[in-house]
């Protein structure tokens, strides 16, 4: 059974019995205690008082008990390890400096590098809560104590920034604070003919069928120009066109270009956010559904790809100034990297086998 540490109002009642002589063993019966749980509190949390000259008494008082225990209690977590043992925080950082995310480093360190292991293994939500953790003055002296190792270790936190750069720099997203939960809100969008994803076929939703893909626009600088981007769901291949404004007659254009020269089993469908730049959707060519409001997960691997890009255009980018070879070297680069999913193909390669497999697909 987990131990409970002895509340504010056991204490109080604690001390008046202890005030009226009553033994231990009647305190913890009352308490629904242990024995060894009173006479631990009663050894660690009692004050001596002066009596006289050289005569003095030892009184457990409540609120000296409360004070002394949170002391030791915030005592003990702050001298906790941030990331659960200094071997972790080794792994972590070298990880996160090699552009790793911290559910794919905590991910591996379970599944892969040590699956028997609890001592490496770690929740991604600690790492998380680790980049973005608030510096302090100790966690700075912290910093410093790991930086000179000729000095004794001690208690003091490590920092929660890297002595080059910040921690949230080495994510891909490179957010200086964590959103809030549920995100931004966006105004909604009447579309015309809309088709929910809750319509498509399971077989979309399985990965079964070749020609299925998800679509978004990444939008640049001031609003003004931006990427149309699709993704075939099964191969994982990428594909975006310019939108010289973000506008519906810009994301046809683009939909045409990506879509027109594929055959019909290589574009059955496409699904899209909700955005203004869609609601003519019915002039991209392959049929089309829309994820849910608030719903980016539905079309996740889009989302994944989106975010890739953006490691090559960050936000703020000027499309305007982006030549078509940087971008058809962007989307070459992202469709030649193998895949853990594709069982280490690249998306071109698995993309290319069912483009010339209409039948088997």
């Amino acid at each position: 059974m987990k131990h409970k540490k002895l509340t504010f109002p056991e204490r109080k009642l604690l001390s008046l019995w202890k005030k009226e002589n009553i033994a231990n063993k009647e305190c913890a019966r009352r308490l629904g205690r242990n024995i060894k749980t009173i006479r631990r509190e009663l050894k660690r949390n009692s004050i001596r008082v002066s009596l006289g000259r050289r005569d003095w008494k030892v009184i457990y008082e409540p609120l000296h008990a409360q004070s002394v225990a949170d002391k030791r209690k915030q005592k003990a977590w702050e001298s906790k390890h941030p990331l659960k043992n200094r071997d972790i925080y080794t792994y972590v950082l070298d990880n996160l400096r090699e552009g790793r995310s911290p559910e794919q480093i905590a991910g591996r360190l379970k599944s892969i590098e040590h699956p028997n292991d609890h001592h490496w293994h770690i929740c991604h939500e600690t790492i998380y809560q680790f980049i973005y953790r608030e510096k302090t003055d100790r966690t700075k002296a912290g910093q410093r104590e790991e930086m000179d190792l000729r000095k004794k270790k001690t208690n003091l936190l490590v920092c929660v920034t890297d002595h080059e750069r910040p921690l949230w720099e080495y994510l891909r997203r490179k957010q200086k604070k964590r959103r809030k939960r549920g995100g931004r809100k966006v105004h909604r969008v009447r579309i015309p003919d809309r088709v929910s994803i809750q319509d498509r076929p399971q077989a979309v939703q399985r990965r079964k069928q070749f020609g299925h893909w998800e679509g978004d626009s990444i939008v640049g600088l001031g609003h003004k120009s931006g990427l149309h981007t699709e993704y075939e769901r099964v191969s994982s291949f990428t594909r975006f066109e310019r939108l010289n404004s973000i506008s519906s007659e810009e994301a046809v254009t683009a939909a045409k270009k990506i879509f027109g020269h594929l055959p019909a089993h290589a574009r059955r469908s496409t699904t899209l956010d909700n955005g203004l730049e869609h609601v003519r959707h019915s002039e991209f060519g392959p049929k089309t559904y829309f994820a849910d409001p608030y719903s980016s997960w539905q079309r996740g691997g889009n989302e994944n790809c989106n975010l890739w890009i953006r490691y090559y255009f960050p936000k703020g980018t000027d499309f305007s100034t982006i030549t078509d070879e940087e971008l058809k070297d962007v989307e070459w680069e992202l469709n030649n990297r193998p895949r853990k999913r594709l069982n280490f193909k690249t998306p071109q390669e698995v993309f290319t086998e069912h483009l010339n497999n209409p039948r088997g697909h």
